[in-house]
């Protein structure tokens, strides 16, 4: 859903979500779930709302995950969440990090799925399973480790 922001820079993102979040899926064996996310593309001052609203964090950011309550009886796919992404923070943070715009709302849509799947990265060890799972879902993506120039 395109809530706000010109996401029409980015080029056929509902498919290229679906290809991240089932990336993401496989590369947490959740491939064989069955299972459903909402994705919200907006703009900086409404993530920035949601940041402060649900976080207590009063400025934009790239991402956000909103896990749903589990569903006791419920038939069909599992509804995992939503996750909300900002457009201006995408680009800026794609043009800084010199990344294809594409490459870098494959890789929020993955983190994103993985908070979704209860990975987090609070903690190092965390951090480290859940940005070696990203560059593993990116890689069968085509996309390149965004983790690498930051490691050197």
């Amino acid at each position: 859903m395109i809530e706000a922001g010109d996401w029409a820079g980015l080029e056929d993102a509902e498919a290229l979500a679906q290809r991240a979040a089932d990336a993401a899926a496989v590369v947490a064996d959740e491939a064989d779930d069955d299972f459903e996310v909402s994705v919200m593309l907006t703009d900086d001052a409404s993530i920035r709302e949601l940041n402060r609203q649900w976080r207590g964090k009063d400025k934009a950011t790239n991402v956000l995950s909103f896990p749903a309550p589990e569903q006791p009886g419920f038939e069909g796919p599992r509804h995992l969440g939503d996750i909300a992404l900002a457009y201006e923070t995408l680009v800026r943070e794609a043009e800084e990090e010199s990344k294809p715009l594409a490459d870098h709302f494959a890789h929020l849509v993955v983190h994103g799925v993985l908070h979704l799947l209860g990975y987090e990265h609070e903690v190092e060890e965390e951090a480290d399973i859940m940005e070696a799972l990203e560059v593993k879902a990116l890689a069968t993506l085509g996309i390149a480790d965004p983790y690498r120039d930051m490691a050197a």
